[in-house]
């Protein structure tokens, strides 16, 4: 009971200082500007600052020069796929991946869904789901960092 407590109360100061908490810009990646766009809005909304993306060329690009710690893709107008998953891990280790998408299952993505994609959300998704999520890393990152790992 006392860590649900604890862990609720993380999320509710996250909740309220999220824009001094979150340094770096979270990269959202869409085929589809408006969509793209319109995400980025909704997360600037809860004072997360973004960069929208339009391909998976763009994230390989922006990904080598850093300054991002999590990439919010769109699965369903992107054609990535585990090796693309595997080699931007391998530049960019600390980089934190969820996935969009309008499919329940994606068996071509097994080994990327289970070692590289920290969460894929369901379309259409809930913005509150989203922020939880976000809100979980956010809350892991700064747990991680005031640990001894530091």
């Amino acid at each position: 009971m006392g860590f649900a407590i604890y862990y609720l109360q993380k999320l509710q100061t996250i909740y309220y200082f999220g824009s001094t908490l979150v340094q770096e810009p979270i990269v959202v990646v869409d085929s589809d500007l408006e969509r793209c766009l319109g995400l980025c809005a909704l997360l600037g909304q809860e004072n997360y600052r973004t960069t929208p993306l339009h391909s998976l060329q763009d994230l390989e690009e922006n990904i080598l020069r850093g300054g991002f710690r999590v990439v919010i893709l769109d699965l369903d107008g992107l054609p990535a796929d585990n090796r693309f998953f595997r080699d931007l891990k391998r530049i960019n280790p600390s980089a934190i991946f969820m996935a969009l998408s309008s499919r329940p299952f994606h068996p071509e993505l097994k080994e990327s869904l289970c070692v590289h994609i920290y969460a894929c959300i369901r379309k259409p998704y809930d913005p509150m789901e989203l922020y939880y999520w976000l809100k979980t890393i956010f809350i892991n990152e700064d747990e991680w960092k005031n640990s001894n790992h530091a």
